[in-house]
């Protein structure tokens, strides 16, 4: 996954775990101008959203084994991992990985909101647990998604 790499690079050319986010932003943007600046913070958005990485303090710590993760020569991110996936997206990701159809997984999970009246986030994550997907993140997410829109943080 090229989202992985990206963000693997800067620590394996460290030889660490643990960096600075200064220190990260600057291997993507100026070591390697794989990104601007900001861009480079935007990864780090995505990828502490993705459990990639975590914050402490003011450090970025990676939640994976950097060493483990392939980059291949001459490899350049593209831009469309500063994107960060929808719940959904995330959900027929993991049903994929699975082993699902993807044609399959998103008609099984129209039906389901169109029966449930739900939103596609939450018909998507009631159809991978019925498959025994493991969706919690995504799930998180939606349940984030669904009270940002009704203006409350009360479960």
């Amino acid at each position: 996954m090229s989202l992985e790499a990206a963000v693997a690079a800067p620590f394996r050319d460290r030889g660490r775990s643990r960096l600075g986010e200064g220190e990260f932003v600057v291997a993507l943007s100026l070591d390697r101008d794989w990104f601007t600046p900001d861009q480079a913070k935007r990864l780090v958005d995505v990828a502490a959203g993705r459990g990639l990485v975590s914050r402490e303090e003011d450090d970025l710590v990676a939640e994976f084994d950097p060493a483990s993760v392939t980059i291949p020569d001459g490899f350049v991110p593209d831009e469309s991992i500063l994107r960060e996936q929808s719940a959904f997206e995330r959900v027929l990701a993991a049903l994929v990985d699975a082993g699902i159809e993807k044609q399959e997984a998103v008609a099984a999970i129209n039906e389901r909101q169109r029966e449930l009246g739900v939103t596609i986030e939450a018909a998507a994550v009631l159809y991978a647990r019925r498959r025994g997907v493991d969706v919690d993140d995504a799930a998180d997410r939606a349940l984030a998604d669904l009270r940002a829109g009704a203006g409350t943080d009360d479960p």
